[in-house]
């Protein structure tokens, strides 16, 4: 028998993320999932009256077409794949990896070429289709978690369908406060960091692209970010683990970077002349997830943090910044990680991870369980 909660998770991301139509074409990119959970998504795609095309992947798979890509490879991998996805109204990517280093071994500058050339249908996807990416759990996902396998399943399916629609009301508030912000100054142990977001615009997050979600997300004006700040929560980039990454900005740009492994931080970071500029500042809000697990999909929504993102900006509340690169870096701020402030304007907005304004208290985690 299935299990109910794939039921549950399928409904959600067709009638609530994607919001499918009768007679529209989705892509379901399945990388790693169980079939039981596909076939439950084809079923509800197909409930809703729309129409599934499936791709299965496989992480080692994928790892073995990495090492042996080239340029001309790439290309024509990319022109099936932006042709294919420009037939589509809607996308979802379910991603799961018994390995989450799997492409640890791959070259940075295969990887690099990969991204670069690919990065068109990544573009059209977001900004032409109603999308939504989301992990599978797994083993190793628990391992990095610091939980059984059961317990981290729970967490999951919790976490994955709560009330988006509630959060998506608590969210409000706090768009428009960013809307109108226009002087950011972030405070914390090694932080000391200033930004404009003026005229950027804001944007709620609640189940519509990502899942598990919980953020408003904003972007510093490309030039606006002077100063340092000191992450401290371990990031996963491209099949690598980064952790005590340190940044100094001046004129929004990354002068210098730091961190357990400095020298592939700036080999990223060079990957071209946008990666060294910003191109999101999200604040994360999901009251249950509280602690990192090295995934960023989950990472990047802990309650009390916040996102900086060297990199792509989005359509979307962006400042224009190109770039292969989209690296969100996380940063919590609940007093037992250390504490910090933001402050939109002079005034204090978050302190310790807790939003200090009356309109924004019920973003508290405990007022939005």
């Amino acid at each position: 028998m299935t299990d109910p909660r794939y039921l549950k998770l399928a409904k959600l991301l067709v009638s609530h993320s994607t919001k499918l139509k009768k007679g529209e074409r989705i892509l379901l990119d399945m990388m790693d999932v169980p079939d039981e959970f596909t076939v439950e998504l084809i079923r509800a795609v197909r409930a809703a009256g729309a129409t599934p095309f499936v791709e299965t992947r496989h992480t080692r798979v994928g790892r073995e077409l990495l090492l042996g890509t080239n340029e001309k490879f790439a290309a024509d991998v990319r022109d099936m794949e932006l042709f294919r996805m420009k037939k589509m109204q809607a996308y979802i990517a379910v991603r799961g990896a018994a390995n989450s280093t799997e492409n640890a071994d791959v070259p940075g500058s295969l990887m690099q070429l990969h991204s670069k050339v690919m990065r068109p249908v990544m573009d059209y996807r977001i900004n032409k289709t109603r999308w939504c990416v989301l992990r599978w759990p797994t083993p190793s996902m628990a391992q990095s978690a610091g939980m059984s396998t059961e317990a981290f399943e729970n967490l999951y399916f919790d976490v994955c369908t709560m009330d988006y629609a509630r959060m998506l009301q608590a969210q409000s508030p706090l768009e428009k406060l960013m809307k109108k912000t226009d002087k950011v100054h972030i405070k914390g142990p090694g932080t000391d960091l200033t930004f404009s977001i003026k005229g950027i615009g804001a944007k709620k997050c609640g189940g519509d692209r990502n899942i598990p979600d919980g953020e408003v997300f904003s972007c510093p004006t490309k030039t606006s970010a002077n100063g340092v700040i000191q992450f401290n929560t371990p990031t996963l980039y491209a099949g690598t683990k980064f952790e005590n990454v340190r940044l100094e900005l001046k004129d929004g740009k990354v002068i210098n970077a730091s961190a357990n492994n400095t020298k592939k931080l700036n080999e990223i970071l060079d990957t071209d002349a946008g990666a060294r500029f910003i191109g999101e500042f999200a604040i994360g809000v999901n009251p249950y997830i509280l602690n990192p697990m090295c995934d960023i999909l989950f990472d990047e929504k802990i309650a009390g943090s916040f996102h900086f993102t060297p990199g792509q900006a989005y359509d979307d509340c962006g400042n224009g910044n190109k770039s292969a690169v989209h690296w969100d870096m996380v940063l919590i701020q609940r007093k037992e990680w250390g504490g910090g402030e933001i402050w939109f304007d002079g005034k204090l907005i978050r302190k310790d991870g807790l939003f200090v304004p009356k309109e924004l208290k019920p973003l508290n985690p405990e007022n939005l369980k």
